[in-house]
């Protein structure tokens, strides 16, 4: 069975939902069309004449990447600049590229989660807060008798999960009226007759990023023809969202040993290292990327130790002289593991719907930076 672009994007939503994504920056669809039919993906930390060569030779219909191709506004796209060379490549071969960034960065289970699992990270929390998911309220009219069948769809979608208890939702009886007009086939009643039916009135909450997802299911498994409903916004204040993680290690370590254990779960011959040399490592922040200026949350949150990338001259002189120790392990360092947490998402995702694609990890990608 084909499959569109779209059904990947939704599914990669699901783990990143766009409405995460800092204001600033430019997530989703870069290049290409959500309809197009896909059947291999190309996973990428960057869009660059290497990946997209890659994808090229590789018969790839889909790339998707963390860093955004398109990032700030174009006014023109000359094909003699190497960005326009590679978007003119993308359209001649009918690739598209979705984006996830800074939506990826602060999701739960994203770039942070994935780098404080490596970092064998305990009693984790997030460093920066930026957000909280907002809830929603689903209130639909169901026949008497069906009412399980529509809660078990709803649930299963995302909704009526508060804290670790599911399939919360309130039901109350009562009368729905309607005449079904010409052209309808009724589930119950005839046409051009008012029907008084009792119907379960059936309400739960939904987390905004699986509202389409949710409604989608309700619809699937509600027996009308026509199905009322009516989705109200709420106050009620969702899980947290936010950049970087910090917390504690089984066992503390340290600097020189804390070191030789970033290197070693990053798979990397080379960090920058700085702050008290003597410092031992009980509690440690981490923050992919760049992100050097979350450093003072991290001590306020009483980190010994912020792994990040990118860190500059003088945001390090602040930290040494603030007593918090450092590890700079690159902006590609701390960022590619992630493009193996959604290799194994999407993957799982298309088996469980039966879905026959094909993803696969560039083995292009590279870090910019060599050590001489």
């Amino acid at each position: 069975m084909p499959v569109k672009n779209s059904v990947i994007f939704s599914m990669l939503e699901k783990l990143a939902p766009k409405y995460m994504a800092e204001e600033w920056d430019n997530v989703g669809l870069q290049v290409g069309s959500p309809e197009d039919e896909v059947s291999k993906v190309l996973l990428t930390l960057d869009v660059n004449e290497s990946t997209v060569l890659e994808a090229e030779e590789n018969g790839v219909q889909l790339i998707i990447s963390h860093h955004p191709l398109l990032f700030k506004g174009i006014k023109s796209i000359n094909t003699c600049t190497p960005q326009g060379k590679i978007i003119s490549r993308l359209i001649k071969n009918n690739i598209t590229v979705y984006t996830a960034h800074t939506n990826l960065d602060n999701a739960v289970g994203g770039v942070n989660s994935v780098l404080a699992e490596k970092l064998k990270l305990e009693n984790v929390e997030i460093l920066n807060v930026t957000g909280n998911e907002n809830y929603y309220k689903l209130v639909v009219f169901v026949p008497e008798g069906y009412q399980d069948a529509v809660r078990k769809a709803l649930s299963e979608a995302g909704a009526g999960w508060i804290g670790n208890y599911s399939d919360c939702t309130f039901q109350t009886t009562g009368t729905g009226t309607f005449r079904p007009r010409e052209g309808t086939n009724p589930f119950i009643g005839q046409q051009g007759q008012v029907e008084h039916v009792k119907e379960i009135r059936l309400e739960t909450i939904i987390p905004a990023g699986k509202i389409s997802a949710v409604i989608k299911s309700m619809i699937e498994a509600h027996p009308y023809e026509e199905v009322a409903y009516d989705i109200y916004p709420l106050k009620n204040e969702g899980p947290a969202y936010g950049l970087g993680r910090v917390g504690t290690l089984p066992n503390a370590l340290s600097l020189s040993e804390f070191v030789q254990h970033v290197k070693s779960v990053l798979n990397l011959d080379v960090v920058k290292v700085g702050g008290p040399r003597d410092k031992v490592i009980k509690k440690a922040a981490v923050c992919g990327g760049s992100a050097a200026e979350l450093w003072p949350k991290a001590l306020a949150k009483g980190a010994d130790v912020y792994v990040s990338g990118d860190i500059k001259y003088h945001t390090a002189q602040d930290m040494a002289a603030a007593g918090l120790a450092f590890i700079d392990a690159g902006h590609y360092g701390t960022e590619v593991p992630v493009i193996e947490k959604i290799y194994c998402y999407l993957k799982k995702s298309c088996e469980e719907k039966d879905l026959n694609i094909d993803f696969v990890i560039s083995k292009s990608q590279k870090d910019p930076f060599t050590y001489a």
